[in-house]
């Protein structure tokens, strides 16, 4: 991880740790890099944040500045924004985009020409730039760039989401939350179009309400919208539509561990997994793992982000992974998490099936988990704290195979997460607060985050 750039982009509070400077700055140097040998363009995205306005302004002055075209997707999702740098043969992709931060963060996520996560070695170079002082060319006369109004392509990625689904939803009630984001008018539109009586919330964006009490992080309110419409199941996204969470017919959260159980085992049944292993997270649920052992289904961990969930499918041909938070990839299809496809794939396990969805993952049974955010004195030093790992030890064989304790530093903030997943919410606790008791005993312990 970088000065700048965290697990999912350039990430902080508008014109406090991230400034339109920043932004103008890092179009100067996309513009430049792509530029060398060709007229680059850059295809941009934004959510419905206040500030991605003011952000994507910035952008498109650095990257014309530099010479290169700026196509603009106005408010759309990061998915979106991935799938058409990859299919319409753009140098890069741009989504301006805080994800399920509040309002008052925002952030700036780069794509390669693949639509994947940019490499590490361009990101090592604008972050080298930044702090340099040193100047780059401006593009003079006709080489200066222009912006090009690129909704078209938005409306055809959108095409692309309705053409994947095997079946009508006709007759089938679907609840919607949008968590007032990316994909406040997207969803919908996708999901009328394929015949559903479509119910949704969170479909009013004001520039100060993305993610405020909806979407996948406040997924209650779409359980409680749910059950009092009567409605089949229900699709959460959040703020940028890279994640999905579902709530089942019964009113029950589906997590990405439920989708990716079900999703695995649809895919087993209809021959289409092969030898293919599930890319899960660490932070996936151990239920999750006995269920895929039940199934036969292998799978594979990796660190938290949807970043190295797909870098692991890539590297190994795999073709479903994704994280607990909702972070869906179907490799075939897709190079990021995509939150609308997730909701399509799940739909067509469900109408393929002929099942409920509550049915679906009725045999994944989730562990009762933990999670405490925890401030140290330093990271590092208290992960090798002889007393933490001492406890950590003694937790983990008190647990056996019937549980498990974790423990890992926070991409974007400066955080431990200590979790313990255990057969009763009691013992998780218990497990927790035992380690988090050998930080304080050893002197590291700063603060307790719920």
């Amino acid at each position: 991880m970088g000065k700048y750039f965290g697990t999912d982009g350039f990430r902080g509070e508008a014109n406090q740790e991230l400034t339109v400077e920043h932004a103008f700055k890092i179009g100067r140097w996309l513009g430049w890099y792509y530029g060398r040998d060709h007229k680059a363009k850059a295809v941009i995205g934004k959510d419905t944040r206040r500030s991605s306005y003011m952000f994507e302004a910035a952008l498109c002055a650095g990257l014309t500045a530099s010479g290169a075209d700026a196509y603009l997707l106005h408010v759309t999702s990061t998915p979106s924004v991935s799938y058409i740098a990859r299919a319409d043969d753009f140098d890069c992709g741009i989504m301006i985009s805080a994800s399920h931060n509040p309002y008052q963060d925002n952030g700036i996520k780069l794509l390669n020409g693949d639509g994947e996560k940019m490499e590490q070695s361009v990101l090592d170079g604008i972050e080298a730039w930044l702090d340099s002082g040193e100047e780059l060319p401006y593009a003079h006369g006709a080489d200066i760039g222009c912006t090009v109004d690129y909704a078209a392509g938005r409306n055809r990625y959108i095409g692309m989401l309705i053409s994947l689904a095997t079946r009508s939803y006709k007759g089938r009630r679907i609840g919607l939350d949008c968590a007032n984001g990316s994909t406040w008018m997207m969803a919908k539109s996708v999901f009328d179009a394929l015949g559903a009586d479509t119910y949704v919330i969170g479909n009013r964006p004001d520039g100060l309400n993305i993610n405020v009490d909806c979407g996948s992080t406040h997924i209650e309110n779409l359980q409680k919208f749910v059950i009092e419409n009567r409605l089949d199941l229900g699709f959460a996204f959040d703020g940028d539509a890279d994640r999905c969470l579902a709530v089942d017919d019964k009113g029950q959260i589906v997590t990405g561990d439920h989708i990716l159980y079900v999703c695995a085992k649809y895919m087993q049944q209809r021959g289409t997994l092969g030898r293919s292993k599930v890319v899960t997270t660490v932070m996936s649920n151990l239920g999750l793992y006995k269920a895929l052992d039940a199934l036969g289904i292998g799978y594979e961990k990796t660190a938290v982000g949807d970043k190295y969930v797909a870098e692991n499918m890539r590297a190994n041909g795999h073709l479903l992974g994704g994280e607990q938070s909702g972070h869906i990839i179907f490799g075939k299809l897709a190079s990021t998490g995509d939150g609308l496809l997730t909701a399509i794939k799940l739909m067509e396990a469900v109408c393929e099936m002929k099942l409920p969805l509550s049915e679906l993952h009725a045999e994944m049974r989730l562990y009762p988990q933990k999670l405490k955010n925890v401030v140290v004195t330093d990271k590092d030093e208290t992960l090798a704290c002889p007393e933490v790992r001492a406890a950590v030890a003694a937790a983990e064989a008190r647990l056996g195979d019937n549980g498990r304790v974790l423990l890992r530093k926070s991409g974007t903030e400066p955080l431990l997460r200590v979790m313990a997943e255990a057969e009763s919410d009691g013992l998780c606790e218990e497990i927790v607060d035992g380690i988090i008791a050998a930080m304080d005993a050893a002197g590291k312990l700063v603060e307790v985050r719920a």
